[in-house]
């Protein structure tokens, strides 16, 4: 079997060209799937991490996914060089279009860089039964990661509010480090 990676060195390293042509793999089926397959995928992870590794590092570790589909989902699919106002607005329509979320920006701080945000209809969690936990730790680190690639600046993201928590949207709080 053909490494996809460029050298053994590499293996596990993400690469942006390592997800490959989807188009031309899935002629049939297409670029899209249900967001159960997605969950499926994402919990099962979750649960695997959690008995190994314990629940915090557990959600360290997903929350560090998150992070780096982030960066390189900025990088590699958003125009960085354009203005805050646009970069934002072009951020919502890719997220929407990506069937991700509905981000809203609810504040921002430009003189400290804090900005409160939601993000409705959430991949994570949308109609999760309410346990009483913010669960979109891969959120927090997708949204730091594109927070850093466009501003250059880390950002620590935590979720306050959460479907799985009670809330009918998930709410972030995002702060320069």
């Amino acid at each position: 079997m053909e490494n996809v990676f460029s050298n053994e060195k590499d293996h596990g390293v993400f690469s942006w060209a390592n997800l490959g042509d989807i188009k031309k793999g899935r002629g049939a089926l297409g670029d899209e799937m249900p967001v159960l397959v997605y969950r499926l995928m994402q919990f099962t992870m979750l649960d695997v991490l959690t008995r190994e590794l314990g629940k915090e590092k557990a959600k360290h570790f997903i929350r560090e996914a998150g992070y780096i589909a982030g960066k390189e989902f900025t990088q590699n699919v958003m125009d960085i060089s354009v203005s805050l106002d646009k970069f934002v607005a072009n951020l919502q329509k890719a997220l929407q279009e990506l069937k991700i979320g509905i981000l809203r920006i609810e504040s921002l701080d430009e003189a400290t860089g804090e900005i409160m945000l939601t993000v409705a209809e959430d991949l994570d969690c949308s109609g999760l039964p309410i346990t009483g936990e913010a669960v979109c730790n891969y959120d927090e680190g997708f949204i730091a990661g594109i927070l850093e690639a466009y501003t250059t600046k880390p950002y620590a993201v935590r979720e306050i509010d959460c479907w799985a928590n009670g809330s009918r949207v998930c709410r972030f709080r995002c702060t320069v480090k």
